[in-house]
């Protein structure tokens, strides 16, 4: 019973940690799931006949592997028959830099899972995402549920959620460059100091619904300016983005920052970004979401 599935990574049109909505936009950047399933060792689970499931960061010994083994949980309590297994996951996004590390690797193991059970017409692509953020919010590693990041990953494209209800307001694909600095200091969305951000709540009604409106270059420009200063980043790597940038914002909590626009003018912000310490790339859109592989 083994099931193999891929998930984006995404960058930030609107932060949800403001007033609940929040929207973003998925990248060619890939965490990968390998999940295999087993009867055997379901005696070595807990009292409820669940068998125990293990998980495994690829070139991350020490990570906290809680999310993707909870995700496996999550879908045999749902559409298995108490099974246990392994799950290894495998990343190009940076873990704790802003760009939904959490949110693909919980995608792409539901897929994985649900593939391994052959269960993978069982839920639709957003039911999928549903149960990823749950697992998210069980293991405490997000505070809105990241609902946003979840349907931008999962469906492609870019999305607008409102992340109290974990519903799907819109979305549509997009075709963007996009260039990332990720500098080499690390945050984590669980320790985001939520009070300060629930101040730019008007900031981010504007936000949500200049996002609603398609202007999705204006309402991450805003968004990257109003959060930088909440959570108390340098805002100079965005200014040094425009006017070059159609659109630039800091990603998620941080510390990463992506601008969209042409690969011809974001060139010259890469010029600007490489004098920084970090690594500075360049992708696109993705609008085909998760899938099984």
């Amino acid at each position: 019973m083994r099931g193999r599935a891929r998930a984006p990574g995404a960058g930030t049109v609107l932060n949800a940690l403001a007033n609940g909505r929040g929207s973003a936009f998925a990248i060619e950047a890939y965490t990968t799931a390998e999940v295999e399933l087993s009867d055997d060792g379901a005696a070595d689970g807990d009292a409820g006949g669940r068998g125990a499931v293990t998980g495994e960061v690829a070139g991350a010994p020490d990570a906290d592997t809680r999310l993707i083994e909870h995700c496996v949980e999550r879908v045999v309590e749902s559409f298995g028959d108490g099974q246990g297994g392994h799950v290894r996951t495998e990343s190009e996004v940076p873990m704790a830099a802003g760009l939904k590390s959490s949110s693909a690797a919980a995608n792409a193991t539901v897929l994985a899972t649900l593939a391994a059970l052959g269960s993978t017409d069982a839920v639709d692509r957003a039911e999928a995402a549903r149960i990823g953020v749950e697992a998210a919010r069980d293991v405490g590693v997000t505070v809105t549920g990241a609902f946003d990041d979840a349907s931008a990953s999962m469906l492609g494209g870019v999305t607008v959620t409102d992340n109290a209800r974990d519903e799907l307001l819109s979305r549509e694909a997009v075709e963007w460059d996009v260039l990332v600095w990720t500098p080499p200091e690390r945050a984590y969305s669980a320790e985001a100091d939520v009070e300060r951000c629930a101040r730019l709540a008007p900031v981010a009604d504007f936000v949500a619904e200049t996002a609603l409106d398609g202007r999705y270059a204006e309402a991450m420009t805003v968004n990257g300016f109003a959060f930088a200063a909440a959570l108390g980043f340098s805002a100079e790597p965005l200014l040094e983005a425009l006017p070059a940038a159609r659109g630039v914002s800091l990603s998620g909590t941080g510390p990463s920052v992506t601008a969209i626009g042409e690969a011809d003018a974001l060139s010259d912000v890469a010029a600007r970004w490489e004098e920084r310490e970090g690594r500075t790339w360049l992708t696109r859109t993705q609008n085909e979401g998760a899938e099984t592989t």
